[in-house]
């Protein structure tokens, strides 16, 4: 007897960390990450890119890594992403989530963590 591994219900996922700390702790929420999601996810939307098969854009809380917020990491690659601007979400949009290729350039450095 074989199993098939199911299809996953979207092909990628990228989670946006909005975590904001009370006691003025760096985070990624003081940077800016609100507007990078809900950019981010009209420019899902706009391209045709959303929906089972395709891309979803979700919120997390902390994911750890608030040394190179903010942060996003893209699965089921694992990439994870440091941003600055639309520009860079426009540029992981276009470059990762539609065609698959990583944007080495934004990629968030191995050693940063909290």
């Amino acid at each position: 007897m074989t199993t098939e591994t199911p299809s996953p219900y979207f092909k990628r996922h990228i989670f946006f960390c909005l975590n904001e700390r009370k006691n003025n702790e760096a985070c990624c929420a003081q940077q800016g990450a609100q507007a990078a999601f809900d950019h981010c996810k009209k420019r899902i939307k706009d391209l045709g890119l959303s929906g089972p098969g395709q891309v979803r854009v979700n919120k997390s809380g902390c994911l750890d890594r608030c040394a190179g917020g903010p942060v996003a990491v893209v699965y089921p690659e694992g990439v994870w992403y440091s941003y600055v601007d639309q520009a860079d979400i426009d540029e992981i949009v276009e470059s990762h989530l539609k065609n698959g290729q990583v944007v080495e350039r934004l990629v968030t450095p191995e050693h940063l963590g909290r």
